[in-house]
C-alpha cells in the first residue's frame, strides 16, 4: 500500500513529518490508533517495521468488519508521526495524537520517547504501547503502559549458558558504545562472571558511526577470547563478525537483541560466518504454525520478510483492539488496559503468532519465546522459558 508524507507545524518545535496511510473516511465510526517513531534518518527502517505490524493488524481487523463497541461497528485508522528518534518530538506527537486526533492508544518504539510520554500519559488518560526491551519501562509504576517486546534481561542467562557450554569461559566485551548497548553490557558482564567465566577484554565500539572495526576487533582478539559480546544495528554488527572471522576468530558470539541474525547474514555473506552465534530468533525461522501463517500473510503484501518488530506490534494492536471490545469503550484507557490481560489470553493463533500468553503484573507481555542460535549453517530455536515482555 503506498505511503505518503505530510508535514505538520508544531508550535515551539521543529516540524514533525506525519505518515498518512490512505484509508476510507470513517468519521465518527473510526478509532484512531496513534504512532510516534523514527520514519526518517538512520532508524527509519526500524520505525517503519514497527508501524507496518500495527497497520497489518488494523487492515485485517477492518477487513473483518472492525470492532463492535456500544452497538456500533468501528474501523481502525492508524495515524503515525515521525519523531526522528527524539524524545521531545515523541512527547509532542503523543500529545497531538491524543488531544487533536483522539487516540486512546499511542505506540512508541524507543525508550527515550517512552520515558518522555510516561511523564504525562496517565494524567492525560491514554494508553502507551511501548516497544522497547528496557526493563525499567514497566518498573516505574505507570499503570497505562503496555511493554511489548521481551525485556532484554530475559536473554542474558540463556545466552551466557549456551555460549559458555559450547565455547568456553573467556569473554571479550565488544558491543556498541551507545546507551542501549551499555545497558546490555552491564547485564552480560556480571552474569558471565557469576556463571564462572572471565572477561578477558573490553573495548566498546561506535556501531552507529564507524564503518571499519578491524582495529577494535583486533584489540579484543589479542586477549584470546572464546566468545565475543557484540551488538548494535544489524549492518555494523555483521561487519564486526565478518572482520572477526577474517582475523581468525573461531569462537561464538552473544548478540544483543537490537541486531537480527537474518539481517546480519546478508552482511556476512550467509549464516556460515555466524556459526556459534546466539541472538533473537528471526520470525521466519519460528517453526510454529501461527508464525509461519503470519509470515505467509505478511509476504503476500510486502517484499521483505517480517521482523520481530512487525510481529510483536501486530499482536499488541490485536490485544488492544480486543480489549476495547471487551471493555465496551474506545476512550477509557484505564478500562482498556484492565481488559488487556484477558484479551491477550484469548487471542486466536492467527492473531498471536508470537505465542503471547498474558500480561505481567507490571504491564509487560508474557510469552513462551525463543532465541535463535546458528548451528552448522542453520538457525535453530533455543527456549526462553516464560519470557516476560
Amino acid at each position: 500500500m503506498p505511503i505518503t508524507r505530510r508535514h505538520f507545524g508544531l508550535a515551539g518545535a521543529a516540524a514533525a513529518a506525519a505518515l498518512a496511510l490512505p484509508r476510507a473516511a470513517f468519521a465518527d465510526d473510526a478509532v484512531t490508533i496513534g504512532y510516534s517513531g523514527p520514519l526518517s534518518g538512520g532508524a527509519a527502517l526500524y520505525g517503519k517495521r514497527c508501524l507496518t505490524g500495527i497497520q497489518m493488524a488494523a487492515d485485517e481487523i477492518n477487513a473483518a468488519g472492525g470492532i463492535s463497541v456500544g452497538g456500533k461497528s468501528l474501523k481502525l485508522t492508524v495515524k503515525g508521526y515521525d519523531d526522528r528518534y527524539s524524545p521531545a518530538e515523541a512527547a509532542l506527537n503523543a500529545k497531538r495524537l491524543h488531544q487533536q486526533d483522539g487516540a486512546a492508544v499511542v505506540f512508541v518504539p524507543h525508550s527515550g520517547g517512552i520515558f518522555a510520554v510516561q511523564a504525562f500519559n496517565q494524567q492525560e488518560g491514554f494508553l502507551l504501547a511501548a516497544y522497547s526491551s528496557v526493563p525499567s519501562i514497566t518498573e516505574r509504576g505507570n499503570t497505562l503502559t503496555l511493554r511489548i517486546p521481551p525485556a532484554y534481561d530475559n536473554y542474558v542467562e540463556p545466552f551466557v549458558g549456551y555460549e559458555m557450554k559450547r565455547f568456553g569461559k573467556k569473554l571479550a566485551m565488544a558491543g556498541g558504545d551507545h546507551e542501549y548497548a551499555k545497558l546490555w553490557a552491564k547485564a552480560i558482564g556480571p552474569a558471565w562472571e557469576k556463571a564462572g567465566g572471565t572477561i578477558v577484554a573490553s573495548n566498546p565500539m561506535s556501531y552507529n558511526k564507524d564503518t571499519d572495526f578491524y582495529s577494535g576487533v583486533s584489540k579484543v582478539l589479542a586477549a584470546g577470547p572464546e566468545v565475543m559480546f557484540i551488538g548494535g544495528a544489524s549492518e555494523p554488527t555483521g561487519l564486526v563478525i565478518k572482520q572477526a572471522r577474517e582475523l581468525g576468530f573461531k569462537g561464538g558470539f552473544v548478540i544483543m537483541d537490537q541486531a537480527k541474525l537474518d539481517e546480519i547474514a546478508r552482511v556476512t555473506g550467509g549464516l556460515d560466518a555466524l556459526d556459534g552465534a546466539i541472538g533473537v530468533l528471526p520470525v521466519s525461522y519460528d517453526e510454529s504454525a501461527p508464525a509461519q501463517s503470519f509470515v505467509k500473510r505478511y509476504k503476500a503484501t510486502h517484499q521483505d520478510a517480517p521482523s520481530s518488530e512487525a510481529e510483536l506490534n501486530y499482536i499488541a494492536l490485536y490485544i488492544v483492539a480486543e480489549a476495547m471490545k471487551k471493555a465496551g469503550t474506545t476512550t477509557d484507557a484505564k478500562a482498556i488496559r484492565t481488559a488487556c490481560d484477558a484479551t491477550a489470553k484469548a487471542l486466536t493463533p492467527e492473531q498471536n503468532p508470537g505465542n503471547v500468553t498474558g500480561i505481567g503484573p507490571h504491564g509487560g507481555l508474557i510469552s513462551n519465546a525463543y532465541a535463535g542460535a546458528v548451528e552448522n549453517g542453520k538457525i535453530v530455536q533455543v527456549p526462553l522459558s516464560g519470557a516476560t515482555h
